[in-house]
């Protein structure tokens, strides 16, 4: 496993993750910040500044995502771009949006099926851009 870790192609697995990261700032507080205030029924509440969690927290797991997504195209020997958008179709429809909706489904959640849309087709979006990004020979 060690050598697999050792072998991968960092500059890609570390663009791949700027970019999944950067699309997360932008579809959460550009592209869909009112929708996604309306899933989490704050709406109406008063801007709050940005605690560092909300920054790191989500940085750890888009890099987690990206590396665990290069270890596993690596061991599949995924290299084509149409293999790399079906894996990461199938990645992201079967973890990452099934998961985000499971998460969503709670009752801390009052627009569960908007906040699951939302952040659903964010993970989509951004684990397609990580599989076309780490088949790249940057």
């Amino acid at each position: 496993m060690l050598e697999i870790f050792l072998s991968l192609h960092w500059i890609n697995v570390f663009l791949a993750f700027l970019v999944y990261f950067f699309l997360g700032y932008l579809w959460f507080t550009i592209l869909f910040k009112k929708l996604y205030l309306v899933s989490l029924g704050k709406e109406n509440a008063a801007e709050q500044p940005l605690a560092m969690i909300f920054v790191f927290g989500p940085a750890v797991c888009t890099l987690v995502i990206t590396i665990t997504t290069a270890i596993l195209f690596s061991r599949l020997e995924i290299q084509q771009t149409m293999d790399a958008l079906v894996w990461g179709s199938f990645l992201g429809i079967g973890y990452l949006s099934a998961n985000t909706l499971n998460i969503a489904i709670n009752p801390n959640i009052p627009k569960p099926i908007l906040y699951g849309a939302i952040s659903s087709v964010y993970h989509f979006v951004g684990i397609n851009l990580v599989a076309l990004i780490l088949v790249q020979n940057i």
